[in-house]
């Protein structure tokens, strides 16, 4: 197979499963011709998986009528590849599809009134009393985020809600509202009925970076840099293009960055 025919889709969906492993046990036989990594807990699906376009539409087909619906209508978020993002593929079980760190809390199974079409964000940039908040690790932030994004400084997206924590007192005594963003949405979803519950007004992209960049041809107005994007492509540009930037120039000045480095490799070695 060449890397030329290598489609990639990431996806997820908040939705009460009964039986985690059942179904992660049918995804390894729908999974079968991908690489990728998929991940099944009570709270729901969330994955990123690659391959030849005819196989990875098959999968998506079988995972938006199986499964008792409950996946219907979940969006796949699609890019070409110059590299083959995967060499592996695997299904886990897990407590949650995304840790937050604070027990109890998973994203509503309908969307709210916090998701903003990618339109409604650019305006949202350029609003006064609005901070703008990146949703993701630091060294994400460094590589490329949205003008005026702020730097949440944190390591693990476990640390986030203690960052919130310390900045909502100041964020209400001045009347900022949070709009929020991360690289497909699922960080977003997992915070943001968290953070109104702390007294915060918040807006989260709908379907994050990627969907910005697949809805506005002329993402790059209000992106600067890179996306980074957890496979063996590294970065994105703002025409969901792959950049010439390597792992090692990610990871070079972070503290961990061996340590990432050496993970990535050793999850999903090249074949």
């Amino acid at each position: 197979m060449s890397e030329a025919q290598q489609v990639h889709s990431s996806f997820y969906r908040f939705a009460a499963l009964d039986d985690p492993s059942a179904v992660a046990e049918r995804l390894r036989e729908l999974v079968v011709g991908l690489g990728g990594n998929v991940i099944v807990a009570a709270e729901g699906i969330s994955g990123a998986v690659a391959g030849p376009p005819a196989v990875l539409q098959a999968f998506e087909q079988a995972l938006v009528t199986e499964f008792g619906g409950a996946f219907a209508g979940m969006v796949f978020k699609h890019s070409a590849c110059a590299t083959r993002p995967f060499h592996l593929v695997k299904v886990h079980v897990k407590r949650e599809i995304v840790a937050f760190g604070v027990p109890g809390v998973t994203a509503p199974e309908t969307q709210d009134d916090t998701h903003v079409s990618p339109q409604r964000w650019r305006e949202l940039l350029d609003e006064p009393d609005v901070v703008v908040l990146d949703n993701r690790n630091s060294f994400e932030w460094r590589l490329g985020r949205f003008r005026g994004a702020v730097d949440p400084e944190v390591k693990h997206f476990r640390d986030f809600p203690a960052y919130v924590e310390s900045q909502a007192p100041q964020w209400k005594a001045e009347g900022k509202r949070i709009a929020m963003y991360c690289t497909g949405g699922i960080r977003c979803e997992k915070t943001s009925a968290w953070m109104q519950d702390q007294g915060l007004t918040v807006y989260q992209l709908d379907g994050g970076i990627l969907n910005f960049f697949q809805a506005m041809p002329d993402a790059a107005a209000d992106w600067q840099g890179e996306c980074f994007v957890f496979d063996k492509r590294i970065a994105i540009d703002a025409k969901l293009q792959e950049t010439a930037t390597t792992a090692e120039e990610v990871y070079a000045d972070e503290p961990d960055g061996a340590w990432r480095l050496a993970r990535a490799k050793r999850l999903d070695p090249a074949s």
